[in-house]
């Protein structure tokens, strides 16, 4: 069956429709859409991973030097001069030298002290060291993008709570401007009303440049260009903080989860383990020096006129081995101050050991009072909206029959709104302590679920 050119045309421009049209749906990032994005852009990140990849160099390059290192050279010389004529006794014709010369050296160390091993060990425990520092740097960087997250998830929230209110405040001065008219209320109540639909709006002036700000500092973080398209998706809060009341393990237990797993703690051992290395390297150079040593060379000359070329470079061969022992007598004790600062290294690394388990504990038991805190908080909160929000109803039913006036109601008003807004604080209080403890236990973040 044919088909026509104009349905051809037709189906085509349909098409060209339906994908400019998927093309142009915006992106709606989830939490772990922006830690991705920001792990792989983020300069710092960055840069630690290329001091993994330098100390992967250094590591390869130790292990090299224990090696035989093989070095060749090649050289030709020319030269004349005037030769003295013992007939004339004068200088006559110049005469010509041409020399070449070609050596194969190679030297190895038998024996400094072990510094070489040492050597290797130490680079091999910076390279993970290097990693550590890096996953360090990953992990902070996803709790800033989760605070950064929560707090755009919370400016909306906020917004949509300014819009409710207006709505209804928009509908209680189109009420009351009703009731002034049929003179039920006085112009007073009326204002009342009006002047409290003016704080509203510009309340919701103030949180709309707070969620931006919110939105800014994340696609900052993101190190992703500022974009007025930037969105985020909006999980169901309430039904992420009912997953929260479970029994959560003591901050003891949540402590030696984390010092298993937490990259800083594993930074702060290798530290350790390499100033106790670098003594070592140190003590080396107290002991000899014993190297390898061997050659081999070869050369022509043209006053050796008897040979051919191949014939001199091969009957030339000159092999060399030797043996050389170098031996510290002294050196201004300056091996052993050496040592010495070597370990007071060595322990400045151990007191940063503890520090580092100290300030870990501390933060997770900071965490867990947190936690705690704020599941009681928002208990509190909760029901202090619920009390809130039943005055408000029976106070909205007064209003409006005129039984109480515009300032005992906006009072009630301001009470709920008040309860709304530390509740919705205490949601998101209540779901960052809970991530933090899950960040420190190395549970994964990249969910709000």
């Amino acid at each position: 069956m044919k088909i026509k050119p104009k349905m051809l045309l037709v189906a085509m421009t349909l098409l060209f429709i339906n994908v400019s049209q998927i093309s142009a749906q915006k992106k709606i990032w989830s939490l772990k859409d922006c830690i991705y994005y920001a792990l792989n852009q983020n300069i710092d990140i960055r840069k630690s991973n290329l001091s993994v990849k330098e100390s992967e160099i250094k590591l390869s390059q130790s292990k090299t030097n224990r090696i035989p290192s093989l070095s060749g050279s090649a050289s030709t010389t020319f030269s004349w001069a005037k030769e003295q004529m013992a007939e004339s006794n004068s200088f006559g014709d110049k005469s010509r030298n041409n020399v070449s010369s070609f050596r194969l050296s190679s030297s190895t160390t038998l024996y400094n002290g072990g510094k070489l091993q040492n050597k290797i060990r130490e680079a091999d425990i910076n390279y993970k060291g290097e990693q550590y520092s890096a996953e360090t740097q990953k992990e902070s960087l996803q709790l800033y993008i989760l605070d950064a997250y929560l707090n755009i998830l919370y400016a909306e929230e906020n917004l949509k709570n300014d819009n409710t209110r207006i709505e209804k405040t928009q509908k209680e001065l189109n009420l009351a401007e009703e009731r002034m008219n049929t003179g039920l209320i006085s112009l007073s109540d009326y204002l009342e009303i009006k002047s409290d639909l003016a704080t509203e709006k510009s309340t919701k002036a103030e949180d709309q440049g707070t969620l931006a700000t919110a939105r800014v500092t994340l696609m900052q973080l993101m190190e992703l260009p500022v974009s007025d398209d930037f969105e985020i998706e909006s999980p169901d809060i309430d039904n992420i903080i009912s997953s929260y009341y479970t029994i959560i393990d003591n901050p003891n237990q949540i402590y030696k989860e984390a010092l298993l797993v937490k990259p800083q703690i594993k930074l702060a051992a290798i530290n350790v383990e390499s100033a106790k290395i670098n003594e070592k390297i140190t003590q080396a150079d107290l002991f000899p020096t014993l190297s390898l040593n061997a050659g081999l060379s070869t050369g022509w000359s043209d006053q050796i006129s008897n040979f051919s070329y191949s014939e001199q470079l091969k009957n030339q061969y000159t092999p060399s081995i030797g043996l050389n022992l170098s031996i510290p007598i002294f050196g201004n004790k300056q091996a052993k101050n050496d040592i010495k600062l070597a370990q007071l290294s060595t322990e400045e690394y151990k007191l940063e050991e503890i520090n580092t388990k100290n300030v870990l504990r501390k933060n997770i038991e900071q965490s867990y009072v947190d936690l705690n805190t704020s599941k009681s908080k928002y208990e509190t909160s909760r029901e202090a909206y619920n009390s809130a929000k039943e005055s408000y109803d029976v106070a909205l039913e007064k209003f409006n029959q005129g039984i109480i006036n515009s300032v005992d109601f906006i009072t009630i008003k301001t009470n709920l709104t008040e309860a709304e807004n530390n509740l919705l604080k205490q949601k998101f209080s209540l779901i960052f302590s809970n991530k933090k403890l899950e960040f420190y236990r190395g549970e994964s973040i990249y969910s709000l679920k």
